[in-house]
């Protein structure tokens, strides 16, 4: 690992740190841990000071530390992390779109020859080279709103072929990427047309590919789409059961038109189940008693004009709640994390505390990850500053307001 030097950064008219919140449960913003007239001071890239910026400048002073001083206010928050992404994918679908506000559902577009299976076409026909480019071109765009970490699904190539393909792009854009990228494979998105059955292609998943994504660590994470038209909940638990004794971790896309996914994922022990749109109170009383996470997509219900994931009863119920924004072609192309977020806690009436809660540390809770997601002593020194004196100004213009200042490990990037 590079080393750093280290470096006071401040000050900032408030930080919020996110510190000691819970991971499960509703939040008042009477409980934000809200630091005035703050500072931070990190060193190789995890942060070892944070506190009073007068008090850190003595410090500096004493003992020769640089300080990256911040002449106007800003508000500092922990960089975001998008829990649930496709953005590795070629082609578009606004024929999709038209359709659907012509009257037709998703489903039938995808009966139709369109949906899932009209991305996997053109994703098969790019080359390596240009799904690299375009994943980047998102990568930058989610960098300069403040996205720190991302995680990315595989999951438009539904051979093992182009599913290695788009795994083998994903890792090398992460590795030299400045955001962190967590890939996940999704090769069970739908039963591809030329599979001779959901259970055969699922075996083939098993048998030919996971030894490849093993041995060659291109994932530790495996996701299935368990819905009519694409696997059922009794194959989905045979699958994933499968991965968890092969030592993967596990997220389901549950519950998005019908029930019974989230109940898959409870079982499975899957660290988050993502969509819940259909969920009803018996879906949401067991998630809270699980340690699955429930991961709200507000892009897809703006993309499909379904219902939003019914945020506000699982968080009253006790559940964890993440938001992800879904950026893919087809049923969430809108791609931004921040408005969407704010608009679920407008139709959904949450605080801002479980906004934020939920596009930084519930957001790394559901991808396994304890390293992010707060400002404090030991974390990684992903930290965005948005331009405002007040934080509530950042959730109030819904998406209008970006982050002028992303420091990824410490290290200015934009």
């Amino acid at each position: 690992m590079e080393t750093q030097s280290p470096l006071l950064i401040g000050p900032f008219r408030q930080l919020i740190s996110m510190e000691q919140l819970p991971v499960k449960g509703k939040l008042r913003d009477e409980d934000l841990p809200i630091w005035e007239e703050a500072g931070i001071i990190v060193e190789n890239g995890i942060i070892s000071a944070m506190g009073s910026f007068p008090h850190l400048m003595e410090k500096a002073r004493a003992e020769g530390i640089p300080v990256e001083y911040l002449e106007l206010d800003y508000v500092a928050l922990p960089g975001l992390i998008d829990a649930h992404t496709h953005i590795c994918f070629a082609g578009s679908r606004a024929m999709d779109y038209a359709a659907r506000n012509n009257g037709k559902t998703y489903l039938e577009i995808a009966q139709e020859g369109g949906g899932i299976w009209s991305t996997v076409r053109h994703t098969r026909e790019a080359s390596r080279g240009d799904l690299a480019f375009l994943m980047k071109k998102r990568l930058d765009k989610m960098l300069s709103r403040g996205i720190t970490t991302v995680e990315v699904k595989s999951g438009y190539g539904l051979s093992i072929q182009e599913e290695l393909k788009l795994l083998e792009v994903i890792d090398l854009v992460g590795k030299w990427h400045p955001s962190d990228i967590i890939p996940t494979c999704l090769a069970a998105h739908i039963v591809p047309k030329d599979a001779k059955g959901e259970r055969e292609y699922i075996q083939q998943i098993l048998e030919e590919l996971l030894p490849i994504v093993k041995r060659d660590q291109l994932c530790n994470r495996f996701d299935i789409f368990i819905e009519q038209g694409a696997f059922s909940p009794e194959v989905a638990i045979l699958y994933l059961q499968a991965l968890s004794e092969a030592g993967m971790n596990l997220t389901v896309h549950g519950d998005q038109f019908s029930t019974g996914g989230s109940e898959v994922a409870i079982q499975c022990g899957a660290l988050s189940v993502d969509h819940l749109e259909a969920s009803g109170e018996k879906e949401i009383e067991a998630i809270s008693k699980s340690n699955t996470i429930a991961v709200a997509l507000p892009g897809a219900t703006l993309g499909l004009g379904c219902p939003f994931a019914p945020a506000r009863k699982l968080l009253d119920a006790g559940a964890a709640v993440a938001i992800a924004s879904d950026w893919n072609p087809g049923s969430a192309p809108q791609g931004d994390l921040l408005f969407q977020a704010a608009i679920l806690g407008t139709f959904e009436k949450l605080s801002s505390a479980e906004i934020l809660a939920g596009i930084t540390y519930r957001a790394a809770a559901a991808l396994g990850l304890s390293d992010r997601g707060r400002i404090q002593v030991g974390q990684v020194a992903d930290i965005i500053a948005f331009p405002t004196s007040d934080y509530r100004e950042i959730l109030y213009l819904q998406g209008q307001m970006y982050p002028e200042i992303v420091w990824k490990k410490g290290k200015l990037v934009t």
